[in-house]
């Protein structure tokens, strides 16, 4: 589902709100999430999952097309761990 889509999805449920209201509420909630994940706090949404950031060490990497090492930096990723509800959800 991309933005335009979830906002598309909200505005029949709230008929009192423009399309530019809402997608500028979906706007802030992804801000702040980034913004959460960018400092290292972790983000839990119960019934659905939780983000957290873990660090990949840095690592001598073969180029494919050539095969000399590479050195790839230190790097954070974000992880995502799903609840338990949508894993049972998914699986049944």
């Amino acid at each position: 589902m991309t933005r335009s889509e979830l906002i598309a999805k909200i505005a029949p449920k709230f008929p009192n709100l423009t399309i530019k209201d809402i997608e500028n509420i979906v706007n802030v909630i992804f801000d702040r999430l980034t913004s959460a994940l960018a400092e290292g706090d972790r983000i839990e949404i119960r019934g659905f999952g939780a983000f957290t950031t873990r660090t990949r060490h840095a690592r001598v990497a073969l180029n494919p097309k050539n095969r000399e090492k590479v050195s790839v930096p230190e790097k954070r990723v974000v992880h995502f761990k799903t609840g338990k509800e949508l894993h049972d959800r998914l699986n049944s």
